[in-house]
């Protein structure tokens, strides 16, 4: 039971991986408060979460969105008043792709939605439970990220964006909790089998372009990447024994995160697994340099 005794949000988790997550806690031990946008979806998720779980454990929901900051703050506060005086782990993992298609031709309220929800929802929740951790001196931050955040994603760049500023955002908290014991990292999940990419499906190659279209076909048709990658990873960022390891892009699929207490002093002191600008001698050119 790797994560006995802790405390831990987990966002837009009534379907898919966030649902996945939750249900991967509350088999080793914790006691997890929900949210999600749709109500029914949440209590169907709410009511199978409860059914796995020990009567030792809590299992609360909150329909909200998390894109409104006083709702936010408000579900933080519900959230430390039913699990109780600890806070230990919060996973952010809603998000939303946004519109697809080329910049010009997409709806300009879309592509900023977008951001409120992937961007500002994680912020939100940031903000709001980071003195609640610094006073217990302890706490987990998992940031869903992936996607488009380490190479181009056209015409899907709402999407893109927001997640590789959630990078930034992890890596910039990272630095400024490590007095308090707080690790902060973002994790990369895979290509996923949700309902994104039917999404990308849906929306056809005219919108996502041909290449993206084929490539969500096929991953249709092989499986995708099993959820319970991503959320295996979740589970060994919330416990005990990735005490350290913190301001890091963690993929899911090719990373051996498994070993990394084995290196947690590299791991410290380099710039391993974070998103940094190349230069030319990084690659072997002698040009480009003052």
């Amino acid at each position: 039971m790797k994560l006995k005794g802790i405390n831990a949000i987990i966002t837009g988790a009534s379907q898919g991986l966030g649902y996945i997550i939750a249900e991967e806690f509350i088999k080793e031990g914790a006691s997890v408060a929900i949210c999600a946008r749709n109500k029914k979806f949440l209590e169907i998720a709410t009511n199978k979460l409860k059914s796995i779980a020990k009567e030792d454990q809590k299992i609360v929901s909150k329909p909200i969105d998390v894109s409104k900051e006083a709702i936010v703050k408000e579900f933080i506060t519900y959230c430390i008043d039913e699990l109780g005086s600890s806070i230990h782990v919060l996973v952010n993992n809603a998000g939303i792709y946004g519109p697809k298609g080329e910049l010009e031709n997409i709806n300009s309220t879309e592509w900023i939605r977008a951001l409120e929800i992937n961007l500002l929802g994680t912020f939100y929740t940031c903000k709001y439970i980071l003195s609640h951790m610094k006073e217990n001196k302890f706490g987990k931050i998992i940031n869903l990220s992936g996607g488009g955040s380490t190479s181009p994603l056209p015409r899907i760049s709402a999407y893109g964006v927001s997640k590789t500023a959630v990078i930034r955002l992890s890596e910039t908290l990272a630095e400024e909790c490590r007095d308090y014991n707080i690790d902060i990292n973002a994790i990369a999940p895979g290509a996923l089998n949700t309902r994104l990419l039917d999404e990308v499906i849906d929306a056809g190659p005219d919108k996502v372009g041909k290449a993206f279209y084929e490539k969500a076909l096929k991953q249709r048709d092989i499986g995708g990447v099993p959820l319970q990658k991503g959320a295996s990873l979740a589970v060994y960022l919330a416990s005990k024994e990735s005490d350290g390891v913190t301001g890091k892009l963690i993929s899911a699929v090719w990373d051996p995160w498994e070993t990394f207490s084995e290196h947690i002093e590299e791991l410290k002191e380099t710039d391993i697994y974070t998103l940094r600008r190349i230069i030319p001698r990084e690659r072997g050119k002698n040009w480009g340099e003052r």
